[in-house]
């Protein structure tokens, strides 16, 4: 039987948009509004952050998320695994799922101003499987690839 003949057993392999609480463990921020500063993370990232974590026997990676200028739409993600020895005890702002996985996202301040109110996300796709931003509010357009991004200014 094919998957879509049977909607219970569909599998999504796309971007997901299925929330969970955080918690923020260092340096919560808030914008010029006072409003708090906050990303989520999907159950699906979190339980890959949670799977490289055991395969590298090392519970203190974290995903690090920066935003650089550059891509094809002025602005560029970038992840990268790094280990809670490596975050900035005053410039970096912690977020860890709150599912029990331990898995944590390190974003520095310029970075989550860019990036406040989206989601981690990880997609398993044709072209290969990978961390992903989505649903980011200051974006007014992305690239196909989803690495890139415009804000309005």
């Amino acid at each position: 039987m094919s998957p879509t003949a049977n909607p219970s057993r569909r599998q999504n392999l796309s971007t997901s948009r299925i929330l969970q609480a955080v918690t923020v463990t260092a340096n919560p921020r808030k914008d010029d509004n006072g409003n708090e500063m906050l990303i989520d993370i999907t159950p699906r990232a979190s339980k890959r952050l949670r799977e490289i974590m055991s395969q590298d026997s090392n519970r203190t990676l974290a995903l690090r998320v920066t935003v650089q200028s550059g891509g094809c739409h002025g602005f560029q993600y970038l992840m990268s695994l790094t280990n809670s020895s490596a975050i900035s005890a005053t410039e970096d702002t912690v977020f860890e799922a709150s599912d029990g996985t331990g898995a944590k996202v390190v974003m520095d301040e310029p970075s989550l101003e860019l990036l406040k109110g989206s989601s981690i996300d990880y997609t398993m796709e044709l072209i290969g499987s990978q961390f992903k931003i989505v649903g980011n509010p200051a974006a007014t357009s992305s690239c196909g690839c989803g690495t890139s991004f415009d804000i309005k200014m």
